[in-house]
């Protein structure tokens, strides 16, 4: 299949069962893949990944659930629990992380570039994350990302021994998808894309 219809299957999932149509051991093949192959700059490879599943999997929304109802009025929890019921159904989730300490090694070796490295850590999660997104889905496996951070940051650091200079970026629950995606809309091309000769 072309790599252009590949990236179409890639699609925020919401509903999203336990199960896996492919083995654990494929699908960590696949996210380790992605994790060597993911381009960053300076070849830093900045980004970390934690593959939580099962009861691991399980605990993460919990504690999100007990970190939200801190902070979410309780009269107004009802659509927040139930979306993340709806993540804790799911097969597993994906924990993204930058790791601080190499932006800081890079910062101090080419500090012309300083500000610089804190964003391109940044891009090079985010292509991680769109790769293993993308490879998921050509898998048959539905996910969506999700953004609890900082919220949840110290908890979840504590909970699953992350170590202490590691950002967490981004959660990514993923299992077998229900049904069909929402309908996606696009601004036309012509107002994203210019072509200059």
């Amino acid at each position: 299949m072309p790599f252009t219809d590949i990236i179409k299957l890639r699609r925020s999932r919401y509903e999203l069962t336990g199960r896996l149509p492919i083995s654990e051991e494929k699908l960590t093949e696949i996210i380790g893949q992605c994790v060597l192959y993911t381009p960053s700059a300076f070849n830093s490879q900045p980004a970390r990944v934690v593959l939580l599943l099962g009861e691991k999997h399980k605990q993460l929304w919990k504690l999100t659930e007990d970190c939200l109802r801190e902070i979410v009025p309780a009269d107004k929890f009802a659509p927040t629990e139930k979306k993340l019921a709806s993540f804790a159904s799911a097969c597993g989730t994906l924990l993204y992380y930058n790791d601080k300490d190499t932006v800081r090694q890079l910062q101090e070796q080419f500090p012309t570039y300083k500000d610089n490295f804190p964003i391109w850590a940044q891009q090079a999660n985010g292509m991680l994350q769109f790769a293993v997104w993308t490879a998921l889905a050509e898998a048959g496996i539905g996910a969506s990302l999700q953004h609890y951070n900082p919220v949840i940051d110290a908890r979840v650091a504590k909970e699953f021994s992350v170590p202490a200079n590691w950002q967490l970026v981004a959660q990514m629950p993923f299992g077998t998808p229900e049904g069909l995606p929402a309908d996606k809309t696009f601004l036309p091309l012509d107002q994203r894309f210019y072509i200059k000769k």
